[in-house]
């Protein structure tokens, strides 16, 4: 039976349907005849060429071979099955075939048991997931050993096709498996919350694709372009899949890599670092304009009209088309303004922290580009956290000027992190708050925060409260937007040399939240406010933001602050009470921020304070700057025996304990009876957990004023008045009032109150008395002690106030003694009558309690009650 109509099919096919079978032992005889051609040579090396000259010959019909065996051809007509019986028949043939044993499978008619089985099951694999039976998290990777490059580079390797492909699977099993702790897809929903905000990017920690990709996290910082580009592409994608419309929202979606584990400061980037990826930490001390740049160009042919591109623009050169291919012309070409894409472009200036620059050395700076949304992110004086690819733009001008090829090296940015206390606030868990709130509890609470101020210096508790209230600082008001009244509290340490006084600014950079450190003799007047200068890019005058505007929402610390000159201190009277620095130079009219409290540290003119005048005698300071201090801190250096030893203990054992051989701080037993600590002393707070106290008092405290006992104000600033004036010493201004306010609302924030209670009133009292009444000559300062001693007094143990009250009564019995010519002094008596005198000072009639208290014994006093006198054995000085 012939069959015409069919296709011509090759010689081979017609073999195994012709009937009957031909032996496949003897040659065909006529199959040369039928195909009209001489039999070729194989040669058995080349072996047979299928698409010769003549293939077509193959398929020329043949009457001899075209024909069909009858008895093996179906000619019945068949109704077509339904589904119902298909299923049927199918199942009963499964059925019949697992009674006999025989297992069949779909893919046994695609792939021979000669297969690698391992091979055929990723094809089976790879089809399923093509057709969308299984997802792509099912499939076995196509490169088991990713990490093996054969020989090539990093760069070179992930930028081939499969192992591209690897890469980008592995990450989109990443997004989509990746679980914390709890059993949350972290970047399911990360990405989720980012499209639900509209936004462009989001953060992939450096830590958790190292923990689950180790090869992607190995790759990464070696070839950062290339990986990043596979990464934006992955995350794309994975957003379309789940929001189909969100390109008319943003045509890019990037991965931010946050908290690589090596910090490399600026100062260290060298070639190693060259295009690769790298983490580093630094103040923005300058900050451009937003500006647009190339993303996808395209240019107009300004002859033909035809519409070039899109090239895509690099970082380091701009491309442009060389020739037009409609019309051969060489240009000019125009940048197509409508069918170009855009991107935000910024440039930033990184300069090293203050506090990481080792000694003797100038603070290094680098430009850091940003891109697309990470512009905009910070402002000049925020310390920021970068981690960026380090790379290098060719610069004309430098290399004209070297003299030999160099390149200029930039950051370009892929994640941008501004450190400041509402994100430290953020980051605070409910373990933490509930700490801080159970501490809040504590009625003492105020007085252990005061004893963790400078832990390693020894006494000085009024300025260490000055340090604490400045550090919590008060609240700002600005009535209406017209009137601002700040809420930051400025200090002024002045006093002997070897007090400790730059210690405790040291201390303050450390503990508070955003802290700028400088010193008077190194700081202008335009180094502490701001300057003007023309930008190397733009050509344009900008600002460049000083140590007060660097300062902003935190603390300036002024060391040496008598060196500075009078012009360069002038220039920071406005900083220190309106809180804001006035520009006018350079066709530049603004104003800028500097909401800082300011705390110096300043050395008298003569060396050594002299108590037998006045504060202004002492220091070279005007009245206008005195004026904006809000508390004065007068540091002496009195010589009291028992004081010193306890200093001398102190210090000796200090060293003893954090010495860097001595692991487990253990203070030797001769000397741990003076290292014990006083019994009336509070519990200091751990450090870190004083910052975390800190900052979230700042962030959520804002005590209110309400019924504050306005006529004890009004009494005493009057009082006040009438004594400066008797004296001529400082002046007592309306400033004098609002610092009493803002210390009352610094310690109700550090119990975390919501409202200004009298204690808190009576303690700002006493804070401003004791600090006007330490200016004073010494002959003035005894009469005023008895003037205000109910508020100098207030809340103060009686045993401390006896034990004060005694240590003047020695004091003077030893300057008595010294007069009389004695040498060696070895114990002083004092007549108890004479304490009993000065105790009714403060309604004190019985000093029983204070003979047998911890102070009176740890200080060496003994009474003796035959003789009633008061005996305190001094320091013998060993002569051998």
């Amino acid at each position: 039976m012939s069959q015409p109509s069919s296709p011509p099919v090759s010689s081979d096919r017609h073999d195994t349907m012709t009937s009957p079978a031909p032996d496949f032992d003897e040659p065909f005889e006529d199959e040369s005849h039928l195909l009209g051609d001489e039999p070729d040579i194989i040669d058995e090396e080349d072996g047979e060429e299928l698409f010769g000259d003549n293939m077509e010959a193959d398929y020329r019909p043949m009457s001899a071979l075209d024909r069909y065996d009858p008895d093996m051809v179906d000619d019945e007509e068949y109704s077509e099955l339904s589904q119902g019986d298909r299923a049927a028949a199918e199942a009963a043939m499964r059925k019949r075939d697992r009674a006999a044993g025989i297992i069949r499978h779909d893919q046994d008619l695609l792939y021979d048991d000669s297969d690698d089985e391992d091979l055929s099951r990723k094809r089976r694999m790879a089809e399923k997931a093509a057709a969308g039976e299984v997802e792509d998290s099912e499939m076995t990777e196509s490169i088991e050993n990713l990490e093996d490059t054969k020989g090539y580079t990093v760069k070179e390797w992930v930028t081939m096709l499969g192992p591209r492909n690897e890469i980008a699977n592995r990450f989109k099993n990443f997004l989509r498996t990746y679980t914390n702790s709890t059993g949350h897809y972290v970047y399911r929903e990360r990405i989720r919350r980012m499209c639900e905000s509209n936004q462009s990017s989001f953060t992939v920690e450096f830590a958790n694709l190292a923990s689950k990709e180790h090869v992607l996290a190995y790759f990464l910082p070696e070839a950062p372009f290339q990986m990043l580009e596979i990464f934006d592409e992955v995350a794309k994608n994975f957003v379309l899949n789940i929001f189909p419309s969100y390109e008319r929202v943003t045509s890019e979606i990037h991965v931010r890599i946050s908290e690589l584990p090596l910090i490399e400061e600026l100062r260290t980037f060298r070639k190693l670092h060259l295009n690769q990826l790298v983490r580093t930490l630094g103040v923005v001390t300058a900050t451009t304009g937003v500006l647009p740049q190339l993303s996808i160009a395209k240019y107009d042919c300004s002859k033909c009209g035809y519409i070039l591109g899109p090239y895509t623009q690099t970082q380091s050169q701009e491309i442009k088309p060389n020739k037009c291919p409609e019309c051969q012309s060489v240009g000019p070409f125009m940048v197509n303004m409508e069918k170009t894409i855009y991107r935000n472009y910024q440039k930033i200036t990184i300069q090293e922290s203050p506090g990481r620059i080792s000694a003797g050395r100038i603070p290094r700076s680098k430009d850091c580009i940003l891109l697309s949304d990470l512009v905009d992110r910070c402002k000049p004086g925020d310390e920021v956290d970068v981690t960026a690819i380090y790379t290098n733009s060719y610069d004309g001008a430098l290399n004209t000027e070297e003299g030999f090829p160099v390149f200029s090296t930039v950051l370009l940015a892929n994640h941008l992190h501004v450190k400041d206390s509402k994100e430290i606030v953020d980051s605070l868990t409910e373990e933490d708050i509930n700490l801080i709130l159970k501490l809040s509890e504590d009625p003492h609470i105020a007085d252990r925060i005061v004893a963790s101020i400078a832990p390693s210096i020894y006494g000085h508790k009024f300025i260490k409260r000055a340090l604490a209230l400045s550090i919590f600082g008060g609240v700002a008001k600005n009535p209406g937007m017209k009137h601002k009244v700040r809420g930051d509290i400025n200090i002024l340490m002045c006093g002997d040399p070897g007090t400790a006084k730059s210690q405790f600014l040291k201390y303050t950079e450390k503990i508070a939240p955003r802290a700028i450190f400088t010193t008077g003799q190194g700081a202008s007047a335009v180094g502490l406010t701001a300057y003007v200068r023309r930008s190397p890019m733009t050509q344009e005058w900008t600002l460049e933001a000083g140590a007060l505007v660097l300062a902003d929402h935190g603390i300036c610390l002024i060391d040496e602050f008598d060196k500075m000159n009078d012009q360069d201190r002038t220039s920071i009277h406005e900083a220190m009470e309106q809180q804001s620095i006035s520009i006018s130079k350079a066709g530049i009219v603004t104003s800028l921020n500097a909401r800082c409290a300011v705390i110096a540290a300043a050395n008298p003119m003569g060396g050594r304070y002299d108590a037998s005048v006045t504060f202004i005698d002492n220091v070279n300071l005007s009245e206008p700057i005195t004026s904006r201090f809000d508390i004065l801190c007068i540091v002496k250096d009195e010589v009291d025996p028992m004081l010193d030893r306890h200093l001398a203990n102190f210090v000796v054992n200090s060293h003893i304990k954090h010495h860097p051989t001595n692991s487990e701080k253990i203070v030797p037993s001769q000397l741990k009876e003076s290292a014990e600590k006083n019994p009336n002393d509070f519990e200091p707070l751990d450090q870190e957990v004083l910052k975390k106290y800190i900052v979230y008092a700042k962030q959520n405290v804002h005590p209110k004023l309400n019924n504050v006992d306005q006529d004890k104000i009004a009494q005493l600033y009057s009082q006040l008045r009438q004594e400066s004036l008797a004296t001529g010493s400082l002046p007592i201004t309306v400033r004098h009032i609002e610092s009493i306010i803002r210390m009352a609302e610094a310690n109700a924030k550090m119990h975390l109150r919501e409202f200004v209670k009298e204690v808190d009133i009576n303690l700002a009292i006493q804070m401003e008395l004791e600090s006007f009444v330490e200016t004073q000559k010494y002959s003035v300062m005894k009469y005023m002690r008895n003037q205000f001693q109910k508020y100098l007094t207030y809340e103060k143990n009686h045993n401390e106030l006896l034990y004060f009250a005694l240590r003047g009564l020695v004091l003077d019995a030893i300057a008595f003694q010294k007069v009389m010519q004695k040498s060696h002094i070895t114990s002083v008596e004092v007549p108890e009558k004479d304490l009993l005198e000065r105790a009714k000072q403060f309604k004190v009639d019985n000093l029983t309690s204070f003979y047998e208290s911890n102070i009176f014994r740890s200080n060496d006093f003994i009474y003796d009650s035959k003789r009633k006198v008061i005996i305190q054995t001094l320091p013998v000085i060993n002569e051998d």
